[in-house]
């Protein structure tokens, strides 16, 4: 496999008439992946994603530069593909190539798409949110207007996930569970031990076949899964003990079954009528939980939420996390996040009306930030006509602006339904995604400023 580095191969070309990339050159620079790229401070992102020096374990040269490797994640964004998709699009495209600064020879392509996988693993342990979105307003900050205006709101980023219920989960338990028993038994010249899950498994089925679910059926389900579940824990926990120096299980393994574990433990707690936290929804990412929203079509998802601040129409992540959390109470961090992000002070605020608390409208009298929010009590006899007219328009901006902005994210820089095994990666995605979309949103800024000028 041949990569070379476009900016290093450029000195050497002897003849300017003969430099075929000039013309490509030219282009890629009047390409929207052109112009995103001038949008995207590159080097300064690398330097603070690499702490240590860019060598590979074997202490190989790495295929791609550190910028390279940045670029590709925001590449990966931009394109929506798989990662398999994504390599042989970049192995056919000389735009692409220089937008990860990487010459590609056609007679040896890259073939292993896990390239893109390991390159988003190792990226997504050194990923400082904070520091990176410093270094991309430093970028951006010229092309800002109205800086004193705070725009926020929450969102649920979800994952790509089937959509759970006891049933499925306590089947995937069980089946999984029952699959490891097996193997190790074999592996152990041992017989299986007995159980009811060839049972259990004919009556999920014809479960599933229902058209309708009765109560009193999926709790009679419940129940049988529960005790399945509770045999196959058992019968695991005594082939440990009688082999355990024989057993040895993947890092991938022992995470799958202590996920398990606690599962059992929280649907036996349910089916009792307990209420349980921290519910557990997937044991392939346990780390997901149940975000209610309250939407008509969707009042319940599962992935990160996110609470972002918006700065002339580009998006800043404020907050995330993976457990649900009140964002009426973070209207103060918002407005400091936004203060330390532009080095000047908040004038207006425009929010919907879970931060219109008590606590949140004093802060903003205390410092005289107009906001969107109803007014308490009665009408005032004596209110200025502009600052009416300043809260109808703040109030439209961030319904209409920072509404948007959320459909545009998730429906063109892949963070609708992330696929990720983890949440370092799912968090990596989730950053290159809205940042990939404030680059474009810049770029077609830029596009239309030079046609203006031309006409």
């Amino acid at each position: 496999m041949k990569i070379q580095k476009i900016s290093d191969i450029t000195p050497t070309l002897p003849f300017t008439e003969f430099d075929f990339l000039q013309s490509y050159r030219d282009s890629f620079a009047k390409s929207e992946l052109g112009r995103i790229h001038s949008q995207l401070p590159l080097k300064e992102l690398a330097a603070a994603c690499t702490s240590r020096s860019h060598k590979s374990k074997r202490g190989k040269k790495p295929l791609f530069s550190c910028e390279g490797e940045i670029a590709l994640m925001f590449l990966k964004s931009y394109t929506g593909l798989s990662d398999d998709g994504l390599i042989e699009m970049l192995n056919g495209s000389i735009h692409m190539q220089m937008f990860c600064d990487a010459l590609i020879d056609p007679s040896c392509p890259i073939r292993d798409g896990k390239i893109v996988s390991a390159i988003r693993n190792r990226l997504a342990r050194l990923l400082d949110i904070d520091s990176l979105q410093g270094i991309l307003y430093a970028k951006w900050k010229d092309s800002l207007k109205d800086k004193d205006l705070c725009l926020t709101d929450a969102t649920c980023y979800e994952s790509y996930l089937r959509f759970p219920t006891d049933i499925k989960l306590l089947w995937e338990c069980c089946h999984w569970l029952h699959k490891l028993l097996v193997s190790e038994c074999k592996h152990l010249s041992e017989r299986v031990p007995r159980s009811k899950y060839n049972d259990v498994d004919k009556a999920r089925l014809a479960y599933a076949k229902q058209r309708k679910h009765t109560a009193s059926s999926t709790r009679k389900l419940r129940r049988r899964l529960l005790k399945l579940l509770s045999k196959l824990l058992s019968q695991w926990y005594r082939l440990c003990k009688l082999y355990s120096p024989c057993i040895s299980l993947s890092a991938e393994q022992e995470k799958r079954l202590s996920a398990i574990r606690a599962v059992f433990r929280q649907q036996s707690a349910l089916f009792s009528g307990k209420e349980v936290r921290h519910r557990i929804v997937s044991i392939d990412r346990p780390y997901l939980r149940p975000i209610v929203r309250g939407k008509e079509n969707k009042r319940v998802e599962f992935g990160a939420k996110v609470n972002n601040i918006q700065i002339d129409g580009i998006s800043f992540i404020e907050h995330h996390s993976f457990e649900a959390f009140n964002e009426g109470v973070r209207l103060k961090q918002c407005v400091e996040y936004q203060e330390s992000l532009t080095g000047g002070k908040v004038k207006r605020v425009g929010a919907d009306s879970i931060y219109a608390n008590n606590a949140n409208r004093t802060m903003c009298t205390e410092k005289g930030i107009t906001t969107c929010f109803v007014r308490k009590g009665p009408k005032p006899k004596e209110e200025s006509e502009c600052l009416r007219t300043a809260r109808k328009i703040i109030g439209n901006l961030r319904a209409t602006v920072m509404e948007g902005s959320f459909g545009n994210q998730k429906q063109h820089y892949a963070v609708g339904r992330i696929k990720a095994r983890n949440m370092f990666s799912e968090t990596l995605l989730l950053f290159f995604g809205i940042h990939t979309a404030n680059a474009a949103i810049l770029a077609a800024r830029l596009m239309a400023r030079d046609m203006k000028k031309v006409a």
